[in-house]
């Protein structure tokens, strides 16, 4: 499957991005097909320079099958190339914890229902 993603250049604590398509399973920073733009965090928004694209082989490969990453994907949607993605909301996902005490407080709750009904039923038998 071909991927077009980022993978990191520059220095330290000076990142620097080129923007190419790939193989999925190669390594981030590894064997590339053909680069396809650059992204540079460090200057300002509005400068020209920060992000560059070849939107014509962008183009190209998208209509191949390569599937761009979620921040490709993002820079893709302001330069109105595809449909911006739909975000997963990660607030509602539950932590493994309180999973846990949700499980448990509902369990409780079951086996307080059956006792506390078990009387009311007896008595109205007798």
């Amino acid at each position: 499957m071909l991927a077009i993603r980022m993978t990191r250049h520059g220095a330290k604590k000076r990142p620097f991005f080129h923007i190419v398509v790939a193989d999925s399973r190669s390594p981030r920073d590894g064997r590339f097909i053909e680069k396809l733009g650059t992204y540079n965090p460090l200057l300002p928004r509005e400068h020209a320079q920060r992000l560059t694209l070849d939107k014509e082989r962008i183009a190209h490969w998208l209509k191949v099958g390569a599937q761009p990453s979620d921040r490709v994907a993002r820079f893709l949607a302001q330069a109105e190339m595809m449909k911006p993605r739909e975000r997963r909301d990660q607030s509602k996902k539950p932590l493994p914890r309180a999973k846990a005490q949700e499980r448990m407080k509902a369990a409780a709750a079951a086996a307080e229902a059956p006792a506390a009904e078990a009387p009311a039923g007896e008595a109205a038998a007798s």
